[in-house]
């Protein structure tokens, strides 16, 4: 049977449930439309995976104080804010099958909701003096909008290393998952090695979590993801990558040109879908991402961290590559 959310939320269940009325008093606003729309966003969560690692990863180190709730929260608030304007930037009209800020009230009312989220999340750690929490978490962001920026600009080629799409992934993706564990170890009072040692064990999930959202594209699953939605976007996702650098000189330059001038045709996306899983692109990608799953693990195994905490980290490792969306 696959995991699931709840049973990997065992030993913080009632942690997360005190979470919520927390985290919304934290996004409230004295200004009626902004509460407004803090509240919509609230509404319209998802699985909560990031407040989940930043709590787990406290009590496997330690033990949950104030201080996870409000790095969780901060955490959440900056996340969000990314995803605000990822939307404007992007021009989309919906995030998890609901409608988007942008959507709903604009590009420029938008953008101030994000600056406003950026702006509560880093108070709420200058006004309890946490600065090891605010440099974990600002860094985050800034790795991240490095990671986009960089995606932008490599995209132009369509012609990328395996070596820089890890460095955009590792960035755009990995560092907030990481900046999740090293937040939570930090609130629980664990010392520097530790925070270091966790801050290593989510950059490896998020690593696995990506390559396992890049293979989505080519799969036959619901996955909330159109098929080849990457391809259609001229995302150089890991096994494109891999397929591309098996082919001879024509054959890369007319995948290459496909996913240039002819991706928005159904049919030129199944053929750049059926070339991947012919030179072993799919296969190639889910080791890659066993490998840093079983990296993620290793760091576990070799580390003195509570039992219920821990296990529930290492379902939480395997629910991110058995996912189906």
């Amino acid at each position: 049977m696959p995991l699931s959310i709840s049973e990997i939320q065992e030993p913080i269940a009632a942690e997360m449930k005190a979470f919520e009325p927390k985290f919304r008093e934290f996004m409230k606003s004295e200004v009626p439309l902004l509460d407004q729309i803090m509240n919509y966003i609230v509404r319209r969560k998802g699985k909560q995976l990031r407040p989940m690692l930043v709590f787990l990863s406290a009590g496997a180190s330690g033990k949950i104080t104030e201080s996870t709730y409000r790095g969780a929260s901060m955490i959440e608030l900056l996340h969000t804010a990314t995803l605000v304007h990822d939307d404007v930037v992007d021009d989309a009209n919906y995030r998890r099958s609901f409608f988007s800020i942008n959507a709903l009230w604009k590009n420029k009312i938008a953008v101030l909701v994000g600056d406003y989220l950026f702006a509560k999340g880093l108070l709420l750690s200058v006004n309890h003096s946490e600065h090891t929490i605010l440099k974990l978490v600002s860094t985050a962001v800034r790795e991240l909008a490095e990671g986009e920026l960089l995606q932008m600009e490599k995209a132009r080629k369509l012609d990328i290393s395996e070596e820089v799409y890890y460095e955009i992934i590792k960035r755009k993706t990995a560092s907030l998952i990481a900046a999740c564990c090293a937040v939570g170890a930090s609130s629980s009072g664990a010392d520097e090695d530790m925070v270091r040692l966790f801050h290593e064990f989510g950059e490896n999930v998020g690593i696995a979590f990506q390559i396992k959202d890049d293979l989505f594209d080519y799969g036959d699953l619901d996955v909330g993801k159109p098929l080849g939605i990457d391809i259609k976007e001229r995302k150089m996702t890991l096994p494109l990558i891999f397929a591309l650098n098996q082919s001879d000189r024509s054959t890369k330059r007319n995948i290459i040109g496909i996913i240039k001038n002819e991706s928005h045709k159904p049919a030129k996306v199944a053929e750049v879908i059926a070339f991947v899983k012919e030179k072993g692109g799919i296969l190639y990608a889910q080791d890659e991402m066993q490998r840093y799953v079983e990296k993620a693990m290793s760091i576990l195994d070799k580390t003195q961290l509570s039992p219920p905490h821990k296990e529930a980290l290492q379902k939480l490792v395997l629910y991110t590559v058995k996912r189906n969306k």
